[in-house]
């Protein structure tokens, strides 16, 4: 079996350590600097796959000495985007695999640039957007001879929805404040940049002047 350590147990590393568990295919380490919300997992799922953990993984030296103690197959990191860049330098000295679920630019650059000439698979923004996202997009382009653009949203829309935005946070709060209030990347023409960048500002308005003196109209949800 698959040896993984998944470190966070909230909402979202309690769902990938029973979905992994489950499968009967991984045995599970969950982390947490809570390990009573560690404990409270593996005995929702009972399976006997897991096991709790309390690990703060902020703590180089505590992260370390886990991962030498308890060595796995692979890291998990479902903690706050802030965490990942440590937790992804404790993989690669125990070399281990490493994901995350990150929606920060920067941090994914960082574990990129931590990851070169290594022989484990680094694989960040491994969550619904950044991440299956992209993979959707990918595939829905292939049914399509040409493309003017290509728009996906998405978002938690509850069964039982009880607050005012009719919105249900299910990850970090931290993580959305950070996604929403940073810029992401884009590639628009086969260009890679910044929406709301002074840069692709002037290159959508260039864009834009140009089909306008063509004659056509702008891309669907476009002004």
């Amino acid at each position: 079996m698959h040896r993984v350590l998944i470190l966070g147990a909230g909402k979202i590393g309690a769902l990938i350590s029973g979905l992994l568990a489950e499968s009967g295919s991984y045995k599970v380490q969950l982390g947490d600097i809570d390990g009573g919300a560690a404990e409270a997992v593996v005995r929702a799922h009972d399976t006997g796959n897991i096991l709790a953990f309390t690990l703060d993984a902020t703590n180089a030296v505590a992260l370390a000495r886990h991962l030498a103690e308890h060595p796995v197959d692979a890291v998990i990191s479902s903690l706050p985007y802030y965490c990942n860049l440590g937790v992804a330098a404790a993989a690669r000295k125990a070399r281990a695999h490493y994901f995350d679920l990150t929606e920060d630019v920067d941090v994914t650059r960082a574990v990129r640039t931590l990851a070169a000439g290594a022989d484990q698979a680094f694989v960040p923004q491994c969550g619904l957007a950044p991440g299956f996202i992209s993979i959707a997009a990918a595939e829905l382009i292939t049914h399509f001879e040409a493309l003017r653009a290509v728009k996906l949203r998405v978002g938690a829309l509850p069964q039982h929805p009880n607050n005012v935005l009719k919105y249900s946070l299910t990850w970090s709060t931290e993580g959305l404040i950070n996604e929403y209030g940073n810029p992401c990347q884009a590639v628009s023409e086969g260009r890679r940049g910044h929406p709301g960048s002074d840069q692709q500002i002037k290159h959508d308005q260039e864009r834009r002047d140009g089909q306008q003196g063509a004659g056509l109209a702008p891309p669907f949800g476009e002004p």
